[in-house]
Parts: structure tokens; C-alpha cells; sequence
């Protein structure tokens, strides 16, 4: 009888801890699947992270998830992928309501909030104290705190779909550490939230690690 090969271990590919927010997501969905993985880090100079920092494209190759002989590199497939092969995780909600709206709001995260990307780039080193947002950006996290707000009212928190974290508290990471980052006014429920996902374990040890990071990319340690 043939014996099955073992696995190879999943490796993922991402960029920058500083800078990197579709790295940030898809590491952090990995971390929330509990799938263990190696990283394969892209280093400053590689065209394909300054591509994803500067041209803010969520289908680089970065972040890139291999496994057991499957490559997946869009953030939101990495997701759903983790879900199919760990679905005890609970990376979506298990109620088809819920679960249909969770998805709905990765997609939102996934192609929309230009102006938030562009105005407020990741960079989790810096703190922009009295920050002034445009107005095109406001409007962005405006509708990105009406999104928690009606999650968390609907779930009761402390994540959006309840007492765990999802595929969307991990889409909605790096605006967490935008906001912090460029001291942007939330209301205390919003505020909390924030405060509850940077207390993640993974997110502690993701921003540590950012604080470590030597590399710099000039383009995005100007303030705008």
C-alpha cells in the first residue's frame, strides 16, 4: 500500500512589516488559520514590494501563499483557501447571513478606499500626531467605522463577527494601524476595536517586528 507523501510546509511570501498592509493581511490570515508556515520576505529593492507599497495593488505577488503544491496569491483567495483547508478556525462566521456579509466587506476592503490608501499610507513606525485628513480620505474611514459599528452592534464584539477574529477583523488590520498611526478621532466603540486588534498576539508580534525592520522606502516617510 502507497504511504502519502508528507506535505511540504507552506511558505508565504511578503514584503515589508512596515509598510506592507496586503502582506500584513494575508500573514495575518494564516495566523488566524493556524496553518504553520515559513516566510519568504521580499527584500526593499525588489521591484515587486515597491510595487505593492507604492502602486497599492491587493493581486501582486505579494503576499503569496504555497502549499502542499498550490500557490495562491491574491489576499482574498488566500483567505478563502485557508478556509476550505481549515474550516475549524472559523475564518468565516458559521451563520450563512453573517457569513455572506463578512465576505461582502472583505470585497469592499479589497477594492475600495483609494483615497484612504493613498492619503494614509501603512507605517506602523511613525505616529503623525494631529494628522489633517482630506476630506475624499474622511470619507473613506467614515465608512469604514459605519461598517464596524454595524458589525460590532450586530455581534456584540469584541471582533466584528463575535468572539473571534475572521477573514475581515485581518482585512481591516492595516486600517487599524493607519489610524493609530496618523492619530485619527474615533468614537470609543471604534477606539475599542482598534485596541482589540492591535492586542492580537500575531499583531503584537507583527508590529515588533515592524519596529525592528531597518529597511526604509523614502517614497513613504514623507508626510503629507
Amino acid at each position: 500500500m502507497a504511504t502519502r507523501r508528507a506535505a511540504a510546509p507552506a511558505v508565504l511570501t511578503i514584503s515589508s512589516r512596515n509598510y506592507g498592509a496586503w502582506a500584513l493581511r494575508g500573514w495575518l490570515m494564516c495566523k488566524l488559520a493556524g496553518l504553520p508556515f515559513t516566510e519568504h520576505v521580499i527584500p526593499a529593492d525588489d521591484p515587486a514590494m515597491k510595487a505593492e507599497m507604492l502602486l497599492l495593488s491587493s493581486s501582486m505577488r505579494v503576499p503569496a501563499l504555497a502549499h502542499d503544491g498550490i500557490t495562491v496569491w491574491d489576499t482574498l483567495a488566500i483567505g478563502e483557501y485557508l478556509n476550505e483547508i481549515r474550516p475549524q478556525a472559523g475564518l468565516l462566521p458559521a451563520d450563512l447571513r453573517q457569513r455572506a456579509h463578512c465576505r461582502a466587506i472583505c470585497g469592499e476592503m479589497h477594492s475600495g478606499f483609494a483615497s484612504l490608501r493613498g492619503a494614509l499610507p501603512m507605517n506602523i513606525r511613525a505616529h503623525f500626531k494631529d494628522f489633517k485628513v482630506w476630506s475624499r480620505a474622511q470619507a473613506d474611514i467614515d465608512r469604514i467605522t459605519a461598517i464596524w459599528r454595524e458589525c460590532l452592534d450586530a455581534s456584540g464584539g469584541p471582533y466584528l463577527y463575535g468572539e473571534q477574529p475572521t477573514l475581515a477583523d485581518a482585512m481591516y488590520a492595516p486600517v487599524v494601524t493607519r489610524l493609530l498611526s496618523y492619530d485619527v478621532a474615533l468614537d470609543p466603540l471604534c477606539a475599542a476595536y482598534c485596541q482589540t486588534v492591535m492586542a492580537l498576539p500575531a499583531m503584537q508580534e507583527w508590529v515588533a517586528d515592524a519596529l525592528a525592520e531597518p529597511d526604509e522606502i523614502d517614497e513613504l516617510e514623507a508626510e503629507f
